[in-house]
């Protein structure tokens, strides 16, 4: 249905003077650095009670995929890329922001994506009956890769916000940035050392943990430096 000159004069009229609907959408795309975090791990540990034999202290949540619903978390993960990467548009839009940062942000997205598309091979009794793979197949061996590439991008990431930080004097967030970039490169890595088991599940949940805790940080600092869409008319 078209909109008449009319109506849309009486639209602009009702906007407060001075909107900015670039600054609008700019935090909107920020804000979405924010949800993905909690979205993810509440629809993973929600399907925990409904998965049979999955067990959270030997398992990593990317088994989940390999469950009868596996769809869903394949589904969590790829939507959770899309709203990284959206996230990452808002980093790219911010004045005077880092942009290699937003660069680095959005191919975590894309790497997350594609962990979601390709599933991991079996591991530690899970699916209930299957035996742990020797050796990695193809999905197995791209999921992999898809994860590696995308925490050490996201470390990345976070020391290079860091180094940004540096530049404004900005200490705190420098110090806080660089740490959680070390502690995600470290724990990944040493998750994949450590295997199944508990040491490697809880290195592993640390690089999320930490890894989301970061972006969504990143995100609201990022965030509160654009301007407020709605300015008092000159």
């Amino acid at each position: 249905m078209s909109t008449t000159p009319g109506a849309a004069r009486a639209t602009r009229a009702n906007r407060p003077a001075g909107f900015d609907g670039a600054a609008a959408v700019t935090r909107s795309l920020l804000g979405w650095g924010v949800v993905v975090g909690p979205f993810y791990l509440i629809v993973s540990l929600v399907q925990v009670p409904f998965t049979p034999g999955f067990d959270l202290a030997q398992h990593p949540l990317s088994l989940l995929m390999l469950g009868d619903a596996g769809w869903i978390q394949m589904t969590n993960l790829i939507l959770s890329g899309l709203m990284v990467i959206a996230a990452a548009i808002g980093f790219l839009r911010a004045p005077d922001r880092a942009r290699v940062t937003g660069w680095l942000v959005a191919f975590y997205g894309v790497c997350l994506v594609g962990s979601g598309i390709f599933p991991p091979d079996p591991m530690a009794g899970f699916p209930v009956g299957s035996e742990m793979a020797t050796t990695l197949g193809v999905s197995g061996l791209l999921h992999f890769a898809f994860g590696a590439l995308g925490f050490v991008t996201l470390a990345i990431a976070a020391i290079a916000y860091g180094s940004r930080s540096a530049r404004l004097s900005e200490r705190g967030w420098a110090i806080g940035c660089r740490v959680a970039g070390a502690v995600i490169i470290l724990g990944f890595f040493g998750g994949a050392a450590l295997s199944a088991g508990p040491a490697g599940v809880a290195s592993l949940w640390l690089t999320v943990l930490v890894g989301w805790a970061w972006l969504a940080a990143a995100s609201i600092h990022t965030y509160r430096a654009v301007p407020h869409p709605t300015r008092p008319a000159a």
